[in-house]
């Protein structure tokens, strides 16, 4: 596979990209220990897509710190920017964790928008797409609790990522203990499939076609049936533990899985220059100054 370096940004980019029609990630929690921002990167090094969808939480706004915001996290920002740059048209749809955005609902500049939900037609077919946290009644009147559940979670996979180092060291494979305990929990598993039923239960009396979320970091693609008729329920999954998005092309809507394999053999992942890495207040204000040159390099 041919790839270029772009001096400008110290990083690499692929050439021979692929041009799905439209792609949707959601989940990807950037300002959180558990974001895999690396892998997100290279996947949006090879992809140029027509339409791009931002499905909910790209920033984690409830667990946000100043001080920690990798070089990693803001390559993210900067490649959705030149997507947007160069003609992709970018939908970012809010979440809970990025829920302040839904203060800017409507807004519109170039070929980005803000909104809470999505109707896109695709060869004639209606798809609903919004992020899914206005079925969780936690949310509605615990949201201090549900707070508490998303540090929780963050802890986990902190954890997760130790045992799976010392895991590896012993010669074994990765484990994800976030998914043995939604697999083993019982009121986990009917949470999840209350969400789906209810999200494609809605879409049929509404007649769309195809209905899309995130939220649940349960990537799905399945025909859902009532005695009202049926659509087809998709979920983008996330970009902590799943590594997944959505993709539609050719008329079909697929899952995208992350592999380490497509990846390996070149290095399509650099830091940029304009990453802030662990840098402080200080340091960030320093580097606008010496930006804008009020100040010798």
């Amino acid at each position: 596979m041919v790839i270029r370096v772009i001096d400008l940004c110290e990083t690499f980019v692929l050439v021979n990209k692929r041009t799905p029609e439209v792609i949707i990630i959601s989940d990807v929690h950037l300002g959180t220990f558990g974001c895999r921002a690396k892998e997100l990167s290279n996947y949006l090094s090879a992809v140029k897509p027509k339409v791009l969808v931002l499905n909910g939480d790209i920033i984690d706004i409830w667990q946000f710190n100043k001080r920690y915001w990798p070089k990693s996290h803001m390559q993210i920002v900067k490649q959705i920017t030149e997507m947007i740059l160069d003609g992709v048209e970018v939908h970012y749809i809010t979440g809970n964790h990025d829920e302040m955005l839904r203060k800017f609902t409507g807004f519109k500049m170039a070929n980005l928008s803000i909104s809470n939900k999505l109707m896109l037609t695709l060869d004639g077919k209606k798809c609903w797409i919004f992020h899914g946290d206005v079925f969780d009644v936690t949310m509605k009147h615990s949201k201090w609790l549900a707070k508490l559940g998303a540090i929780g979670y963050d802890t986990l996979i902190l954890l997760n990522a130790f045992i799976n180092y010392l895991s590896q060291k012993f010669g074994s494979g990765k484990i994800s203990l976030s998914k043995k305990i939604k697999n083993s929990v019982k009121s986990a598993v009917a949470y999840i499939n209350n969400f789906e039923d209810t999200a494609a239960g809605i879409a049929i009396d509404k007649g769309y076609d195809y209905v899309i979320c995130g939220h649940i970091h349960q990537p799905a693609n399945r025909i859902i049936s009532n005695h009202k008729g049926q659509t087809t329920y998709l979920n983008s999954g996330d970009w902590i533990e799943n590594l997944t998005a959505l993709e539609y092309e050719n008329g079909e809507w697929n899952i995208y899985q992350y592999n380490e394999k497509e990846f390996s053999g070149e290095e399509y992942y650099a830091s940029c220059a304009y990453g802030t890495a662990h840098y402080n207040t200080q340091q960030l204000f320093n580097n606008l100054v010496k930006e804008f040159e009020l100040l010798p390099a």
